[in-house]
């Protein structure tokens, strides 16, 4: 792994980032909480609605059943807040099962969940000879790509059975098209990240990834708003 890790941070000549990590019962929020702090942010664990709305950032991570981060998600509100943040142009940050629940459904062990419907398709098992895809792993950066600014031949760590094995979100114009980042598990090609406008979401753990994780959060927490923060300052 490369010394990206001891990289400045973007942040380090203004206040810190205000970032809520959404706590919806996900086995790796701590984690999560402790590589966004590394990465210069100002972090709450918390599923507070009004502190998730007036955040900077609002992460969603998730970790095992599809059906149940997403039940667990909806449980706190998360849905009604990601969608309010989405809708004002505020970024989320989805993580693992954080990224698959935004797909339309996800189906395990042959049943079929809801998910958060902001993209089309549907969360299906990895096609490979060796599941679940657990380790270091590169990842195909499309031109363009903020979030990867830096990093894009890094390795990144993955550990999951269930991915997203297509892409269907047509072109929207004057919008600007979604950039999707692939990588391969045995011969299948499964969607590792998503930048779309406000939402951006990685199959892989950004906290487990050393220090191309650590500039990868960094990159996305250069592109906050900072209206939480200003808020607060004034």
């Amino acid at each position: 792994m490369s010394g990206s890790e001891n990289s400045p941070s973007p942040q380090s000549d203004v206040p810190a980032p205000r970032v809520v990590v959404l706590d919806h019962g996900s086995g790796n929020v701590r984690s999560a909480v402790r590589a966004l702090e590394a990465s210069g942010a100002d972090v709450e664990l918390t599923a507070d609605r009004d502190s998730a709305l007036g955040a900077d950032g609002l992460v969603v991570p998730g970790v095992g059943a599809f059906a149940a981060t997403a039940a667990q998600i909806r449980a706190v509100g998360g849905d009604r807040i990601i969608e309010r943040r989405l809708a004002g142009g505020l970024p989320v940050l989805g993580i693992c099962v954080g990224l698959q629940v935004m797909f339309a459904a996800g189906t395990e062990h042959g049943e079929r969940a809801a998910g958060l419907d902001q993209w089309p398709g549907e969360i299906t098992r990895l096609e490979a000879d060796v599941v679940p895809h657990m380790g270091w792993n590169t990842v195909e950066v499309p031109q363009g790509s903020r979030l990867f600014a830096g990093i894009e031949d890094e390795r990144f760590y993955f550990v999951h059975s269930y991915a997203a094995r297509s892409w269907e979100l047509e072109s929207q114009p004057p919008m600007p098209d979604p950039l999707v980042t692939w990588s391969d598990h045995g011969g299948d090609r499964f969607v590792a990240a998503v930048e779309n406008g406000a939402l951006t979401a990685t199959q892989f753990h950004p906290e487990k990834s050393g220090g191309a994780g650590t500039r990868l959060l960094r990159n996305w927490l250069a592109g906050l708003p900072r209206l939480a923060t200003r808020s607060a300052a004034s």
